[in-house]
């Protein structure tokens, strides 16, 4: 009889175990949903932004054509794009070309004295801090996720219910190196 109260017991552990492993997957998983919404938010208003910012460069540099249009395509593919991989790797391309946005201001004066673009380039750069942040957290969340995923015993369970690693939140290779700005 205590065999078979032993055995019980460790079925009942092990069932525990399962459902709390389970659930702990479900809730780094939402988190990680939530973090990633969070940040989706603030670069919505940061795509907002964008074609303000550009329409008020194109009065000062109007032989800056090409940059300013490369600005609004980065915006618009990362806006467009549909899968995680592709909203991160458009936010990286984003964040280039807006450095090199910002060097051109540098080259103009005039551009930097007035008064509209100074505060829509204030309002991007409190909504780039925002966006740093939630980045930060985003990955917080996503390393927790991944550990957890291929922690043993709990790797069992992510294998028989399918949860796979998310990506983090990476800086592309050329975002790494400094603007050029030569005229």
């Amino acid at each position: 009889m205590p065999g078979f109260l032993i055995a019980i017991l460790v079925v009942v552990v092990i069932l525990i175990w399962f459902v709390a492993a389970y659930n702990g997957f479900v809730k780094l998983r939402n988190m990680v949903r939530e973090a990633f919404s969070t940040m989706d938010v603030y670069m919505k208003k940061r795509y907002d932004l964008i074609p303000n910012l550009v329409e008020t460069v194109k009065g000062y540099a109007k032989h800056e054509a090409g940059t300013l249009e490369k600005v609004i395509s980065a915006r618009n593919a990362a806006a467009n794009a549909t899968t995680v991989e592709g909203r991160l790797e458009g936010e990286n391309a984003l964040t280039g070309t807006l450095k090199s946005l910002f060097a051109i201001a540098e080259a103009y004066p005039d551009l930097k004295a007035n008064a509209n673009f100074m505060d829509l380039q204030r309002q991007l750069q409190s909504i780039e801090s925002e966006i740093a942040n939630s980045r930060k957290y985003y990955n917080a969340v996503v390393r927790d996720f991944n550990i957890k995923i291929e922690s043993f015993p709990s790797n069992i369970i992510a294998s028989i219910f399918g949860f796979k690693h998310e990506p983090m939140f990476e800086i592309a290779t050329e975002e790494r190196e400094n603007i050029n700005v030569k005229f």
